[in-house]
């Protein structure tokens, strides 16, 4: 080889050499960019205070058995689907639960984690990523991720069938009982759970003992008259399953205070208001949120928007719950939810513009979103939202 011919090649590999380590350097910092506001550790079971302020993304399969039936927030849902990926941000109450799900011994009476806070501040979400680790623990999921919808929004109201003096929400149960068995399909078809006795609907229908529990909710799905009784019988088969260590429960109920806050928008014939203990349909969750039962958790929220009453003067429990409410509970351990810190408003916005959400956007930009929400999850979600 000639020595202009090596010069040339040796000029040349410098050149592109120079232009390699540019590209590598750039794709590094892309990453470390990425790193910055996500996590890789997708299994909440694995997440700890060090994974506080960034996001993981639920898996497919899990996101589509988990958050059917329109169980996410109407905002968040859109932002979901368009974002075609469902990630929650990890946050510190969300870790201090699961620490103490953990910890907790199961023999014992369940313990119950009270979550509250503003409206806005994010308990759903954080519900959400506690319902995800119950089920990687294997728990059997008991969940009710709105209340407030049995009491306001309902499909249809019927005299009991089973209760005299009481009204049954026929359909609402049907539909719960749809998504028990979604939920825990996978559970369900593993663990060995019976009925413990008969159960009598009518002259000609009955559910004998020693049929598996899968049959029972088959039954509620297909004769939803007797849904909230099936429901209720449920509810009592898994205390029973739970207390003798057939398998653990987790109970996840947002907007428990809707059930005590005395007053629904449920009227009978004369145009009178039906109060919540005369609803069939809540009383088995009133039963399974007591202390007589073990092997298990239960995780509530209250919230303003949750009861019934037009004003609210307090975020706090004792005020949302009632004395009633608040004595039904009585022990629990409560968790403060508040607006988004520094790093997880950070983290959001990072995580729209990775999503290319939010485009071109400036600090002062940035900084006027952060005043207009306050760090509010709710606001910022509605700030940033579509047009």
């Amino acid at each position: 080889m000639s020595l202009r011919s090596h010069s040339f090649w040796r000029g040349m590999c410098k050149t592109y050499g120079r232009r390699f380590s540019t590209v590598t350097k750039v794709k590094d910092e892309q990453v470390a960019q990425v790193c910055s506001f996500r996590t890789t550790e997708n299994n909440p079971v694995n997440h700890n205070a060090d994974h506080i302020a960034r996001l993981y993304t639920v898996p497919t399969d899990i996101c589509e058995q988990l958050f059917q039936h329109n169980i996410l927030h109407p905002v968040f849902r859109t932002q979901v689907t368009t974002f075609q990926e469902c990630a929650f941000l990890i946050r510190q109450p969300a870790i201090e639960i699961m620490s103490y799900l953990n910890q907790a011994d199961l023999t014992r009476p369940v313990n119950k984690y009270v979550l509250y806070g503003k409206y806005g501040t994010g308990k759903s979400i954080i519900m959400n990523h506690i319902l995800h680790y119950g089920f990687m623990q294997k728990y059997l999921l008991v969940h009710v991720f709105w209340a407030p919808r049995w009491l306001r929004n309902t499909k249809e109201v019927a005299a009991s069938a089973l209760s005299p003096g009481c009204v049954d929400l026929p359909i609402d149960a049907g539909v719960w009982l749809k998504q028990f068995k979604f939920q825990n399909s996978t559970l369900l078809s593993q663990l060995d759970l019976k009925t413990t006795k008969d159960y009598e609907w009518n002259k000609r229908e009955m559910t004998p003992q020693g049929i598996p529990i899968i049959d029972l909710i088959d039954f509620g799905i297909s004769r939803i008259k007797y849904g909230c009784g099936v429901v209720e019988a449920l509810i009592r088969e898994i205390k029973l399953a739970s207390t003798a260590g057939k398998c653990k429960t987790l109970v996840i109920v947002d907007g428990f205070n809707s059930f005590t806050s005395g007053e629904t928008r449920i009227f009978d014939d004369n145009k009178v208001m039906i109060p919540p203990e005369k609803v069939s349909l809540l009383t088995p969750f009133f039963d399974i949120t007591k202390s007589n039962w073990c092997n298990g958790a239960i995780v509530l929220t209250v919230d303003k928007m949750a009861s019934t009453q037009e004003r609210q003067d307090s975020d706090l429990p004792r005020y949302l719950l009632g004395k009633e409410g608040f004595e039904h509970l009585d022990p629990f351990i409560p968790v403060l939810v508040e607006n988004y810190n520094d790093a997880e408003f950070d983290s959001i916005i990072e995580y729209y513009k990775d999503r290319k959400w939010i485009r071109n956007i400036t600090p002062t930009g940035q900084k006027e979103i952060e005043l207009l929400s306050n760090k509010n999850p709710l606001n910022l979600m509605e700030q940033c939202k579509f047009l």
